[in-house]
């Protein structure tokens, strides 16, 4: 059964346009299905938008104590799939399958769990057969030169989920234009083999399904036609969910779906991606600069309903925010290993402060809160995680202070419980790391210093340029280093007498478009990452 929690979890219904306190068929158990990848290339930040979303929804559900079947398809017999493979002389199957694997390589760079089922079109010929079939039994669909349609005028709910009407899908728009269809509307269930093509057999002659029957298919088979939620990009609600509704519903009368979930579109630089424009990303192309959490990060600091813009601006920010969290946690976690054996030799239970005991409460409330109003992550990233991350610093600088032995224990029994809360809250987001936080800062190091086309040599070659400009009280050259390092998003970092570096977000980008910075919290007072004060801009 799913735990009692203070706030009930609401989610918005695309069928019914408003948010809804979520109550699922079987007490205890949330079924749920989502649209996958069409796999014939790489996948993009528009892939990467919508897995992250329903990641976080099937991670929150099992949070919450739902024991949770999650659903995710592969299209992997397609019109594009066949267009790709003819281009480079592969067989069909063969490339989906590498492309597949592909996409699997990155969900887990991703940090998505993976579902429950991941089912394939290539492996359900059976059941889509078999749901055609029940169709055109109960007269919603008919056969035609090989070919199978399903007549939309022969189901009078169609439209119900988009809003849109028949006469709105006028002929050489969106609907091909084909004679043989008894209205233009009407969309392939079965395609007729075409010389060349990979095929099955049927009743009807060899060919393939349908794009939109196969989801009817499978969620059937995996989730029975009644199931809680089923989920996809806002680009699927018509025609592709319109028409899984009306298939699903023509063969199995009882057919229905509690709740439609979708996710907002993905722009770069505030236009459409397209390939034709040339702002088109995959998600490798952006992890082999940045950290797959820097991407998981950005594309949760949006509502997921919500149009998400791609920058490299925005992509920078992410990725110093995710610097800043393992770097306070590292920092936490040498500081706790650091007086371990001080708290058991002591014999006594220290408590943590009352501002740590406020702050773990609110963190906690603040997320529960904030997660089960339809999953509103950007305020957990930018509120109380933040107001979090800072007490963490805030006690790691009092740490170096000559504190006494009680005050000194109370601390670290503070830091104790604040990384307890900021790493269960980085769970259920899936920002949480396998890797030792260490390891995840010498990632983030290594992206850095990729994206500025430097060495760590470089950088101590320019660290020691400074040190003699310093040493020679040329400040202006001295300066002049730093600048042009902050410029390619290295910062230099000073630590008593000695000169370390991290990575920042480049000086033409730390500003939005109204001169501000929308990044973590600034550095220049100590008590952030790591308790290192930036190199003084004056003083080189």
């Amino acid at each position: 059964m799913a735990e009692k929690h203070e706030f009930e979890f609401q989610i918005y219904n695309s069928m019914t346009k408003q948010k809804e306190k979520f109550k699922p068929i079987v007490p205890g158990k949330v079924s749920m299905y989502v649209c996958g990848v069409t796999s014939y290339d790489f996948s993009h930040i528009g892939h990467a938008r919508a897995y992250v979303a329903f990641d976080v929804l099937f991670r929150y559900l099992k949070h919450l104590g739902y024991e949770v079947k999650y659903v995710r398809n592969f299209t992997d017999v397609d019109d594009k799939i066949i267009k790709r493979a003819n281009e480079l002389g592969e067989d069909a199957l063969s490339l989906s399958s590498r492309f597949c694997q592909e996409y699997l390589t990155d969900m887990a760079d991703l940090h998505c769990l993976p579902p429950n089922e991941q089912p394939r079109v290539s492996d359900h010929m059976d059941q889509i057969r078999d749901m055609i079939q029940k169709i055109i039994d109960n007269n919603c669909a008919y056969a035609v030169d090989g070919d199978v349609y399903f007549s939309v005028d022969n189901f009078p709910n169609y439209g119900r989920l988009s809003g849109r009407k028949l006469e709105d899908n006028r002929a050489g728009e969106r609907i091909a234009i084909d004679s043989r269809k008894r209205n233009p509307a009407d969309f392939a269930l079965w395609k007729a083999a075409k010389p060349g093509e990979i095929s099955w057999d049927s009743p009807w002659g060899p060919g393939r399904p349908g794009w939109h029957i196969e989801c009817s298919a499978m969620s059937v088979t995996y989730l029975t036609e009644t199931f809680d939620i089923h989920g996809g990009g806002m680009d699927l609600i018509f025609p592709h969910h319109e028409n899984e509704i009306a298939q699903s519903c023509a063969a199995c009368p009882n057919a229905n779906i509690n709740y439609w979930m979708h996710n907002g579109f993905v722009t770069a630089n505030d236009e459409k991606m397209s390939k034709s424009v040339g702002n088109f990303f995959t998600i490798r192309e952006v992890t082999k600069l940045y950290h797959p959490l820097a991407l998981r990060h950005f594309l949760m600091g949006t509502h997921y309903r919500s149009p998400v813009n791609y920058s490299i601006a925005q992509i920078e920010i992410s990725s110093e925010a995710v610097y800043y969290i393992y770097q306070t946690l590292e920092d936490c976690d040498g500081a706790i290993s650091q007086f371990q054996e001080e708290i058991k030799t002591s014999g006594k239970k220290y408590s943590a402060t009352d501002d740590a005991k406020k702050c773990v409460k609110n963190l906690r409330n603040h997320f529960e809160e904030k997660l089960s109003d339809d999953l509103h992550t950007p305020t957990i990233l930018n509120a109380a995680l933040q107001e979090a991350l800072r007490l963490m610093n805030k006690i790691l600088g009092m740490l170096k202070k000559k504190l006494q032995k009680p005050q000194k224990l109370s601390n670290i029994e503070s830091l104790i419980q604040l990384e307890k809360e900021v790493r269960g809250v980085l769970d259920v987001l899936g920002l949480l790391s396998s890797s030792t936080y260490s390891e995840v800062l010498k990632q983030l190091n290594d992206k850095a210093l990729k994206r500025a086309e430097l060495t760590e040599e470089d950088i101590q070659q320019r660290i020691e340029e400074r040190a003699l400009a310093r040493k020679n009280k040329d400040f202006t050259l001295g300066d002049q280093i730093r600048k042009d390092l902050t410029t390619k998003g290295i910062a230099l970092m000073d630590v008593g007498s000695e000169t370390i570096w991290r990575p920042c977000v480049p000086v033409e980008l730390a500003k939005s478009s109204d001169g501000q910075l929308t990044g973590p919290p600034d550095t220049s007072d100590g008590q952030q990452p790591g308790q290192l004060k930036p190199a003084d801009a004056t003083k080189p």
